[in-house]
């Protein structure tokens, strides 16, 4: 059991550095051979740029209005996910009516929703969070109602026989069991606002860190924007990190 731990722990720093390691040595190879260096910058150029933004003040506030507009739209997007995804899990007469279309609501781009959100809600933070709260609200919905529907229906009858009913049988029963689910689709649709975060400011306008894109391309600094996604990446990660770090707790509570 010890050795399985540790080769387990082995594998989880070792894989992604492997990995990590063979992305980068590929990279520098294709760099070198090509003669242009706004078309494909060299590993170590981009890294000089993403440690030279670091140092810059002007691009923290670009993450910041970037991060703030993905909360605001994650919160969102899951405030309407969780209520849809139990009133589909009770409700037959919702389930028959809403699901045809959940297949609807994924398959439009993000992109194409942005100008009708302009002429809606107009531009600013609040209409790039309502963007990344469609990007958001498919992934928990979808993630929500699947662990609601596989949870045990010889526990949830033992008890309802004690007497869980209504909200309680919700706080104490099915959320705690479908929890899980719930927030792995946390974690899937979290991450993505960032997605939705980017688009938004790219085809809306606004201050974070998707206007610096747009800034980078329009100079053809190809260093600047690949220093830019990596600076996305890291943002990207550290969310996806955090729920699943609260997801592993959970499970090894529960």
């Amino acid at each position: 059991m010890a050795t399985r731990v540790a080769q387990r722990s082995w594998m989880t720093v070792a894989a992604p550095l492997i990995l990590l390691t063979s992305l980068l040595a590929a990279w520098t190879v294709s760099a070198a051979r090509t003669v242009e260096e706004w078309r494909l910058p060299s590993p170590w150029i981009v890294s000089e740029r993403f440690l030279t933004m670091l140092t810059t003040p002007g691009v923290w506030r670009h993450l910041a209005v970037t991060a703030a507009e993905a909360a605001l739209g994650s919160f969102i997007g899951a405030a309407i996910a969780f209520p849809t995804a139990y009133l589909i899990y009770r409700n037959c007469l919702v389930r028959a009516a809403v699901e045809p279309f959940l297949g609807a609501t994924q398959s439009l781009p993000a992109i194409a929703l942005a100008p009708l959100l302009v002429l809606w809600v107009g531009y600013g933070t609040f209409a790039i969070a309502l963007l990344c709260a469609l990007i958001v609200f498919f992934p928990i919905l979808i993630s929500t109602v699947v662990g609601l529907r596989t949870l045990d229906r010889e526990v949830l009858e033992a008890a309802s026989l004690d007497g869980a009913s209504g909200w309680v049988m919700l706080a104490r029963m099915e959320l705690p069991l479908a929890a899980p689910s719930i927030l792995a689709g946390m974690r899937n649709g979290f991450t993505l606002s960032i997605t939705g975060a980017i688009v938004g400011e790219m085809v809306m306008g606004g201050d974070g860190l998707g206007q610096l894109l747009v800034q980078s391309r329009n100079n053809l600094d190809t260093a600047g924007m690949f220093a830019t996604i990596a600076l996305l990446c890291v943002l990207s990660v550290s969310i996806y990190q955090s729920i699943r770090y609260i997801e592993s707790r959970y499970l090894e509570e529960g």
